[in-house]
């Protein structure tokens, strides 16, 4: 059978990409090697990581906060046993509603690996061997954890998130190399539960790509759940003798530290996933960090075939590769759509949470901008007291003379929530102070934003 278009890679861009292009009217097949749709976000990624989050912190406020809030109870105790199962029927639940969109969209699902036999013919090799004819291709692989060489990763004390989504204990330590977003979420995930989590991170601040102010107080705010660091770090040694693991690692003076735990997660980002994909096949060609090499409409050198998300180059972001999906499908039926890359933001899952878009104050400073700045922290929102989340705050970052809000940075509780103001206000150009004249509910946590932004307009905030 001979398809429109073919997406290879069932992970938000890819079912996004093809439920788009059958909404068009495209006849749509995708192509997933595993048995169950939703790539890595849904399945070891996004969905699962976010369950744990949410299990393990109303465990730790049944520790902590229950008793300030009037609610006693006999002490809690860990079933990480029925954490995990949770945490697997959400993935499920998810990955069914996946499988249930491709039935209603009239998609045709193929498992397999799918290898490009030319640029019109894949070659699907699963419990039988199938040739799918199609006039177009959208490569939607994503991405695998990238490990550093000399670390022998065994998958039992040397682990990945994939891995550490299914510990079948509490560590009573876990070494986490790298302080970017999986490592500083999946560390509170155990933080939470009692472990001692040790943080190496090769530059000097954590979530490093991410507004300076928002890694040191995330940083102060993990010391709380006692987290340790050592920022500025290289690790040079990984080693596992039964259940303990050895991570030894130099300073920027050349000082050796040995840290010793029971688990070590190795989480210093993620590359590209096109093994098995027969590029060559399709004359199509990758870059020095093995990205696929796209123009400014996603089409790769080879015209009809295009790529998205975790494999072509930008942030590692699912609603990243979303948008490029629905990019790409528009564009095949001939619409102009647009993506701003600028406002898409990242976030970090943390408690508080981090989220950010637009430009850091370090890229303006880098760019040589004028630039003004407000902030308001959440100790001052009333709601911040009432609910007990008072660390964080918003930074608002506007041009010094036109006054259009070039960045927002929020930490603090539903931060994640929250970034959506700021992206609607830089889609729409809007200016700090159009911001702080929008009436703001009282009391919530987006009164902050309104206050950073009467900060930023001409320091005039109400409520510090």
């Amino acid at each position: 059978m001979k398809y429109d278009v073919t997406v290879i890679g069932s992970g938000p861009g890819g079912y996004v990409a093809a439920i788009r292009c059958a909404q068009l009217g495209l006849k749509t097949a995708i192509i997933e090697k595993y048995d169950t749709l939703g790539g890595t976000c849904l399945n070891v990624g996004c969905i699962p990581s976010k369950a744990l989050l949410d299990s393990t912190e109303h465990y730790h406020n049944a520790e902590t906060t229950f008793k300030e809030h009037g609610i006693t109870i006999t002490k809690p105790k860990v079933n990480l046993g029925q954490m995990i199962k949770r945490k697997n029927d959400v993935v499920k639940a998810t990955c069914d509603g996946v499988d249930y969109l491709m039935k209603k969209n009239k998609i045709d699902v193929f498992h397999g690996i799918g290898t490009f036999k030319d640029k019109n013919t894949i070659v699907v090799a699963g419990k039988d061997k199938k040739e799918v004819q199609t006039d177009k291709v959208i490569i939607a692989t994503g991405s695998k954890p990238t490990i550093l060489p000399f670390i022998k990763l065994d998958k039992k004390r040397v682990i990945t998130s994939t891995e550490a989504l299914n510990l079948k204990e509490v560590p009573k330590h876990m070494i986490i190399i790298g302080g970017g977003v999986i490592g500083m979420e999946l560390g509170s995930v155990y933080a939470r539960l009692g472990s001692k989590i040790t943080v190496v991170e090769f530059l000097d601040s954590i979530i490093p790509t991410m507004d300076g102010t928002m890694g040191k107080e995330l940083q102060k705010a993990t010391k709380k759940l006692g987290f340790e660091f050592y920022l500025g770090h290289k690790v040079v040694e990984v080693s596992a003798k039964g259940n303990v693991v050895s991570v030894k690692a130099e300073s920027k003076k050349g000082e050796t530290v040995e840290i010793k735990g029971v688990y070590c997660l190795v989480s210093i980002g993620r590359k590209p996933y096109t093994d098995g994909l027969g590029l060559e096949n399709a004359g199509i060609e990758v870059d020095k960090a093995g990205r696929i090499e796209v123009d400014d409409h996603l089409q790769t050198k080879v015209a009809g075939i295009y790529a998205i998300g975790d494999v072509v180059k930008g942030a590692m972001l699912a609603h990243k590769a979303e948008e490029e999906g629905t990019f790409v499908a528009e564009s095949i039926t001939g619409q102009k759509p647009h993506i701003n890359y600028l406002l898409i933001p990242g976030v970090v899952y943390t408690w508080p949470e981090v989220a950010s878009v637009g430009y850091s104050e370090e890229q303006l400073k880098e760019q040589g901008r004028a630039y003004k700045t407000g902030s308001f922290p959440f100790k001052a929102l009333g709601r911040a007291r009432a609910s007990m989340d008072i660390d964080g705050l918003v930074k608002v970052l506007a041009d010094k003379s036109t006054d259009e809000i070039l960045g927002v940075h929020i930490i603090g509780a539903r931060a994640a929530d929250m970034i959506a103001t700021g992206v609607t206000a830089m889609e729409f150009r809007a200016s700090a102070e159009d911001v702080a004249r929008m009436s703001h509910a009282h009391p919530t946590y987006m009164e902050a934003v309104k206050e950073a932004c009467l900060a930023a307009t001409d320091n005039r905030p109400i409520h510090m």
